[in-house]
């Protein structure tokens, strides 16, 4: 049996994913005829049936379930070694940083003063994008608060803080010092689900379809939904119209800095080492930040 092609991998994917070869043509740009010889040819090759095929859909064998897992993790892999090459074979290579804007705890100023072994190219993006992005080679490292999937990853925690509800000024919890998780029964969060689980859900999977800042406090403001949020990022917005509220039973967040498990890249270690100390001086002086101490957000 010879090795197996991205090329196979890619067309199996997209019919897999598709469920109907008209459909993965059209994605992968070619025609169908020889998308359908490809898919025989790789069964041919594995000695088993991947594809069950009607008239009306395709469905996927226990062989082909099981392909297909490993086909997106071997795609992935390839696509992150294409894109980690490339940047080390610049001519003035970069270190790259995923993030969430605003949720650095003040600590990114300092960061790209400290750290002078390579540039650092900043990747902004929204809330569950900076673990994608270390796995399919877009990012070196990221800033990424907890909770999130480390499998795979090496981490850093830099610090821990309470999450607070973001309430609209006019919400009668607004008028308490701190509220429970239970009086929350009934509020959503932004993206649908039930405030007095006390969770955070996964980002929606289209992109297009993610809130910023701004769209979520004006959410907030008008009393459509409640938010939680690392103490840190409520310092950063006061905003007259919200109420940010300690919440008795809500677990706290961490942030941490997190980087490919298998790297071996000198500029990552020296990295991980400068952010370590920049947050141990930041975090363990007796007198807190400007930041830290408007973190804190007494209640009005």
């Amino acid at each position: 049996m010879g090795d197996l092609e991205t090329r196979q991998l890619r067309y199996f994917v997209a019919v897999a994913e598709e469920r109907h070869f008209g459909r993965a043509a059209q994605r992968l740009g070619m025609a169908q005829p020889p998308l359908s010889r490809a898919i025989r040819d790789l069964e041919r090759q594995l000695g088993v049936q991947l594809l069950i095929r009607t008239t009306r859909q395709v469905t996927l064998t226990s062989a082909g379930e099981t392909l297909l897992v490993d086909a997106r993790a071997a795609l992935d892999a390839v696509g992150a070694a294409q894109r980690r090459a490339r940047n080390a074979g610049r001519p003035v290579p970069t270190l790259r940083l995923a993030l969430k804007a605003d949720y650095d705890a003040g600590l990114l100023p300092t960061i790209m003063d400290a750290y002078r072994t390579l540039p650092v190219e900043l990747l902004l993006g929204g809330h569950g994008e900076q673990v994608p992005a270390l796995r399919d080679g877009r990012a070196d490292v990221a800033l990424v608060p907890t909770p999130f999937d480390d499998r795979g990853l090496d981490t850093e925690p830099l610090v821990t803080g309470p999450r607070l509800v973001a309430l609209a000024a006019t919400d009668p919890l607004a008028a308490r010092t701190t509220v429970r998780l239970s009086d929350l029964a009934g509020r959503r969060l932004p993206g649908g689900a039930p405030a007095d689980a006390g969770g955070t859900q996964p980002p929606p999977a289209d992109p297009r379809s993610r809130l910023d800042l701004s769209q979520i406090f004006n959410l907030v403001e008008v009393g459509n939904v409640v938010w939680f949020l690392p103490d840190w990022v409520a310092g950063r917005f006061p905003r007259p119209n919200i109420a940010y509220r300690p919440v008795e039973g809500l677990e706290p967040t961490t942030l941490a800095l997190a980087w490919p498990a298998d790297s071996r890249s000198p500029a990552v270690a020296a990295f991980v080492r400068a952010v370590r100390e920049i947050a141990e001086a930041a975090f363990t002086d007796e007198s807190p930040t400007p930041l830290l101490d408007a973190g804190r957000v007494a209640p009005s």
